[in-house]
């Protein structure tokens, strides 16, 4: 199964890549659709006419569709995933035009875990931990651990302003700029209400919460991919919460409280029974994989094709 969770590696961080646009709903859609009919199209001429976009947004485009994973590096250049095909095919895709929250879940799920290319992204929601925070103090947080671990030179203006990207992609518009307000409607991560400007001037907020609206499916392909990581069957649910030594963190990402993530995982328990078991060991609450012979797209499949 392609999947871009990997371990953290501080040789392989970038920042930057997205020439300062961010995401938005019809991105992925059309560049996948045309990569699937012409996987030359982000080197051609006429990419700018095929995309109907500017040059710098053909690089923003191919940079999204690869940090969420829907295109992969190849020997010979690009390549469709599993999961690219699964969402986004023209005739058969699940949910080619994001009209379901899952499949938004299920890219920020990818961006925020993609440590080498959306490197900002997995700090922000694997090591950044503020509740209330300015842009600067996230700024320079980022900056601190940018110098701190990892290898290599990395323009700390360039790592500074991911933050405002992150902002912009993730909390939703103020209602007193006509252009920003535009923007915001066209950010679909924005929709997921992880990050929010605060009352007061200048403040944000991404706090834990019980994410209701956060399917059980989705939960059930993170959880099998941190699963299929590890190479371990059995997972401290404090570990899940937390993550250990920079690695993915499931409440982190999320952003869930210690109670919605249990709650989470009993559902998923229940959903899954022949996958997966809590269970109590000298007071320690895991999560054990009973069987590793389901697919993290199966998780996925049997919400957008319950009939299968």
């Amino acid at each position: 199964m392609d999947s871009s969770l990997k371990f953290f590696n501080p040789k392989k961080a970038s920042f930057g890549r997205h020439e300062t646009f961010a995401l938005r709903y019809a991105w992925l859609t059309k560049g996948f659709q045309a990569f699937e009919r012409n996987p030359a199209v982000f080197s051609s001429d006429e990419a700018t006419i095929e995309l109907g976009v500017g040059k710098n947004m053909v690089h923003a485009i191919k940079y999204w569709l690869r940090a969420s994973t829907m295109l992969k590096d190849a020997d010979d250049g690009l390549l469709a995933t599993e999961l690219g095909k699964a969402i986004f095919a023209e005739k058969t895709g699940w949910d080619p035009y994001l009209e379901d929250e899952a499949t938004i879940w299920l890219l920020h799920w990818l961006i925020a875990t993609h440590s080498e290319l959306a490197t900002a992204w997995y700090w922000f929601f694997n090591g950044f931990h503020k509740p209330e925070f300015t842009s600067e103090e996230a700024a320079d947080a980022l900056a601190d651990f940018v110098n701190s671990n990892l290898s290599g030179k990395h323009s700390e203006k360039t790592v500074r302003q991911e933050i405002a990207m992150i902002l912009r992609m993730y909390s939703p518009p103020k209602l007193n700029a006509h252009a920003e307000l535009e923007e915001g409607l066209d950010a679909p991560l924005s929709s997921l209400k992880l990050v929010s400007a605060s009352e007061h001037a200048h403040f944000y907020r991404s706090a834990s919460a019980s994410r209701p609206h956060l399917p059980i499916s989705v939960i059930g392909y993170a959880i099998n991919e941190v699963f299929n990581l590890s190479r371990i069957q059995i997972m401290p649910i404090n570990e899940l919460m937390y993550g250990q030594k920079q690695q993915v963190a499931i409440g982190g990402v999320f952003r869930l409280t210690e109670n919605a993530l249990l709650a989470k995982l009993e559902n998923l328990v229940e959903t899954y029974p022949a996958h997966f078991q809590l269970n109590e060991t000298a007071g320690l609450h895991q999560l054990a994989r009973l069987n590793d012979n389901m697919a993290s797209l199966d998780f996925l499949r049997h919400y957008y094709q319950p009939q299968a």
